[in-house]
């Protein structure tokens, strides 16, 4: 009979051998648990979510911004249609905020106020944000003379009062003689039946106001970008584009800026806050929104001028701009600190 062959022993690992093995292990068990990296905005998103203020905010806009939009639309009332027998009134079931001097529903008007307010702080920003980004872009990647030459006009723009700025800009070209209003009327006269009908002026001054906040208010940003450039141009990513021919615009538009995103949006948040504060402003000044049209700037003038006889036509309207205010104003502070690179291992 043969023997049943007998198991071959193993051979005793050395320490050293199983302490490659365990790490081996831990590697692997720990590649599979993180599943990758996170990426910049990944982050940002992450930080940003355990900011309660900033979301709290972000919900309050988004619920301000769709009650402009809805409540005007939704009402029974018109936000420009007098009632001289109803007069001013206190919040009723009729009317929830009250109604003004002239017996119009306040909540229509509030809300509708609200659509040019925003429209006014975004409008105007987008256009700082397209005239700084690209001025700012091309002075930083550039540099020398160019760079010199850019931020000296800056520099010189900045000496002038922004607020006496806009003032002048309103008082000297938004009127109705002037030659900005009759290229308006020539370019809306296609698209209406009667282009100098002068409900069509307060509209003229809206998009006035539009260029004008935008077109003043675009020098910080063009700081920014350009420190931000600078700082990015002599990176490596920019030399590997450089070597393989790409050309100048492309590498300011498509690596420079792109990766200057985060400062940028910041900024951006806190601008708009910025051109609605100095909408209103020009609005109690009378250079801003006229009638029929309406801005909280404009009512809150309006309610500043009776509210010793009746506080609810300046309590609602200036509510809404406080609130509108601090909130985007936590939201852009929750934006910078969860975009800060300083932060990404917290």
């Amino acid at each position: 009979m043969t023997r049943p062959a007998e198991p071959t022993p193993r051979r005793p690992q050395s320490r050293g051998s199983e302490r490659d093995a365990l790490v081996d292990t831990e590697v692997t068990g720990d590649l599979e648990q993180i599943g990758g990296g996170h990426s910049l905005w990944s982050d940002a998103f992450r930080r940003l979510k355990k900011n309660r203020a900033a979301l709290v905010s972000a919900v309050i806009l988004g619920a301000m911004l769709l009650g402009c939009i809805v409540v005007p639309e939704l009402s029974q009332w018109d936000y420009a249609k007098a009632d001289l027998e109803i007069g001013p009134t206190p919040p009723s079931a009729a009317h929830w905020m009250g109604t003004d001097y002239l017996g119009r529903d306040l909540m229509v008007r509030v809300f509708f106020g609200g659509r040019i307010s925003f429209a006014v702080g975004v409008i105007a920003t987008l256009v700082s944000f397209v005239i700084g980004v690209t001025w700012g872009g091309i002075a930083g990647y550039f540099g020398k003379r160019i760079d010199g030459l850019m931020m000296r006009l800056v520099d010189v723009m900045y000496t002038f009062p922004f607020l006496i700025m806009v003032i002048l800009l309103q008082v000297f070209f938004a009127n109705k003689d002037g030659a900005l209003h009759e290229l308006f009327k020539a370019s809306i006269r296609p698209f209406v039946e009667d282009a100098a009908a002068p409900s069509w002026f307060p509209i003229f001054q809206i998009c006035f106001i539009f260029a004008a906040l935008g077109s003043i208010s675009w020098l910080t940003m063009a700081r920014i970008v350009r420190g931000q450039v600078i700082a990015l141009r002599e990176q490596p990513f920019v030399e590997a584009a450089r070597s393989i021919g790409v050309g100048h615009w492309a590498i300011v538009f498509r690596h420079l800026l792109p990766n200057s995103l985060g400062p940028i949006i910041v900024y951006t948040t806190l601008t708009i806050p910025a051109i609605m504060l100095t909408e209103a402003f020009l609005s109690f000044l009378g250079l801003g929104t006229q009638e029929p049209l309406a801005s909280w700037g404009l009512l809150t003038a309006g309610g500043a001028e009776t509210m010793a006889i009746y506080p609810w036509l300046l309590i609602f309207p200036a509510l809404m701009l406080a609130i509108t205010l601090f909130c985007f104003n936590f939201l852009g502070d929750g934006l910078r600190d969860a975009l800060d690179p300083r932060m990404r291992k917290d």
